[in-house]
């Protein structure tokens, strides 16, 4: 019984830590990006920066965390979204900005703009 308990209140935490702090950093993207809720970038929730259904940051989530630590901000500022535009987080030769401009997810190699 007691192992259970134990378990249970690890797992809470674990939810406590990753709902406390994702949806703010998402919000403060979608507003410094100027993206619609509608949009499908808005619409990918946690899987923006994040393999889906894990924790793990997905290659823009990486840029999104190095970037944060070099202008020493945990705060996604219109500066850190410049900054990231330049780069091309997923390799699919469309830098970031270009895979936003164009409601595509710049962490997946597989959602690119349109040529």
């Amino acid at each position: 019984m007691i192992r259970r308990s134990y378990i249970w209140a690890a797992f809470l935490a674990v939810c406590a830590v990753a709902a406390s702090g994702l949806p703010v950093i998402r919000g403060e993207f979608i507003k410094a990006a100027k993206l619609k809720p509608t949009s499908k970038i808005a619409q990918a929730q946690c899987s923006l920066c994040h393999v889906p259904n894990t924790t793990k940051l997905n290659p823009f989530g990486r840029d999104v965390r190095a970037i944060g630590k070099a202008k020493k901000t945990k705060k996604f500022t219109p500066e850190v979204l410049k900054a990231l535009g330049a780069l091309d987080s997923d390799k699919d030769k469309f830098n970031n900005a270009a895979e936003i401009k164009a409601d595509t997810l710049p962490g997946d190699p597989k959602s690119k703009p349109k040529k």
